[in-house]
């Protein structure tokens, strides 16, 4: 979030300040991985079953038609 008037001013770098620009978009992204491909923090009796389930929900959100994009100068990427 950006620096609010009783915090210490802390100088951002170029990349914090796109970060919080396209924050919607990461959030949009985030949001699509836990509720449509299912990668949620469970508790899992096997890191490979906690893996399993992560690339499987990464494969899912790969295999997705449309997914949440960052502009670029006015242009899609």
């Amino acid at each position: 979030t950006n620096i609010k008037k009783k915090m210490k001013p802390i100088k951002q770098t170029c990349f914090d300040k796109a970060i919080l620009r396209h924050r919607s978009v990461i959030e949009t992204v985030f949001d699509e991985l836990k509720n449509l491909c299912q990668i949620e923090h469970t508790r899992h009796r096997s890191s490979a079953n906690f893996v399993v389930n992560l690339l499987g929900g990464l494969v899912a959100y790969c295999l997705m038609p449309s997914k949440p994009k960052i502009p670029v100068a006015g242009t899609y990427l």
